[in-house]
């Protein structure tokens, strides 16, 4: 089968979250010992891991794990970026050692790690941490053609996929994390969320690692230009991905279908994984449901990406890495979301009913 039939096949297993358990919760909500409402958005967020679970209360999340899909670009030969490619590689073997911010996150709130080179442009030594799936050494430049293939992109797809369905089914991972990493990944981000919502390059473009004011319209402009060479249509997520996409962001909109597959609640990061939301929302517009927002990243194109997504983030800390950090910062809300559901006394308990 034709790896873009299999990418099909994953999304039309996506099923709508049950909307009787979320009501459910909605109304047990109404029973707790506190005034109805007083939790504010976590009272929202645990019904809706109620219709994910496909009961009230929901299951605490207690083995969540981050996958860090990882990959090169060919559009950093642009100049939309000050930092080589050869940090993309580094920065997975930072990943590998422990030593990065998502490890240390990880190891704060009990999340394991496991990361996925896609398309990093370098060999990567072996290591327990690292899963081999890549697709390519690095995509090509977006701003001049194709980033790759149709093929190649729903093999990312499937490679995401792939380390997502081993976590759940044999790490008994219940929880799933987005992260990224990959020098340049901020402009085809952009790339991406302007060509699913139709916002000008503009309002999706970002300043990523701190590039100066130059730098920054530059960037801009190799957005405008590769939006206008390749004119994506929306209606073809494979087709957006496989013109002004990134290996990782594929990979990452496979994790997030997976999720939704297996009824595991998925919580993005930043900018990079709110752009693969988008592509697989355009797969499975089910897969929503399925999404919690970690957090607002300080990329513009993140609070568009979320309004499209019908998502509220949990946390807005300004944060802009990537990695997974903010959406491994997200987890004990979510665990907590779950965990008042199910263990919060009621009126009637107190002799109030």
């Amino acid at each position: 089968m034709a790896f873009e039939d299999r990418v099909r096949d994953l999304a039309g297993e996506v099923q709508p979250p049950d909307s009787a358990a979320a009501g459910e919760a909605r109304a047990r909500h109404l029973t707790l010992t506190k005034p109805p409402g007083s939790l504010g958005l976590l009272e929202e967020l645990g019904a809706r891991l109620a219709g994910m679970a496909g009961e009230c209360p929901p299951p605490v999340p207690g083995s969540p794990g981050v996958v860090v899909c990882a990959g090169d670009h060919g559009v950093l030969d642009r100049g939309v970026s000050p930092w080589p490619k050869e940090v993309t590689a580094a920065m997975v073997g930072n990943f590998c050692g422990g030593g990065a911010a998502v490890n240390a996150i990880a190891r704060t709130v009990g999340a394991r790690v496991s990361v996925l080179d896609v398309g990093v442009a370098s060999d990567l030594e072996r290591h327990p941490l690292l899963r081999g799936g890549k697709v390519r050494p690095g995509t090509d430049d977006l701003s001049r053609g194709a980033a790759m293939s149709r093929e190649e992109a729903a093999r990312a797809v499937m490679a995401g996929a792939g380390v997502a369905e081993e976590l759940i089914e044999s790490g008994g991972v219940d929880l799933l994390v987005t992260g990224d990493m990959g020098i340049g990944n901020t402009t085809p981000a952009a790339c991406l969320i302007s060509a699913f919502i139709g916002y000008p390059a503009e309002k999706t473009t970002g300043r990523g690692t701190g590039i100066d004011d130059a730098t920054f319209e530059l960037k801009v402009s190799v957005v405008r230009e590769a939006l206008a060479l390749h004119e994506p249509d929306a209606g073809d997520p494979l087709g957006v991905l496989a013109a002004v996409g990134g290996l990782e962001h594929a990979a990452l909109a496979g994790v997030i279908l997976t999720g939704a597959v297996y009824g595991v609640p998925v919580i993005l990061d930043g900018v990079i994984s709110n752009s693969a939301a988008l592509a697989a929302l355009a797969f499975a517009p089910e897969s929503a449901g399925y999404m919690v927002a970690g957090h607002l990243s300080a990329e513009p194109g993140a609070r568009v990406a979320l309004e499209t997504l019908g998502l509220q983030p949990l946390l807005d800390l300004g944060m802009r890495l990537g990695e997974g950090t903010g959406g491994l910062l997200a987890v004990p809300i979510v665990q907590a979301a779950a965990r008042v559901l199910g263990e919060m006394a009621t009126l009637e308990d107190l002799g109030f009913g």
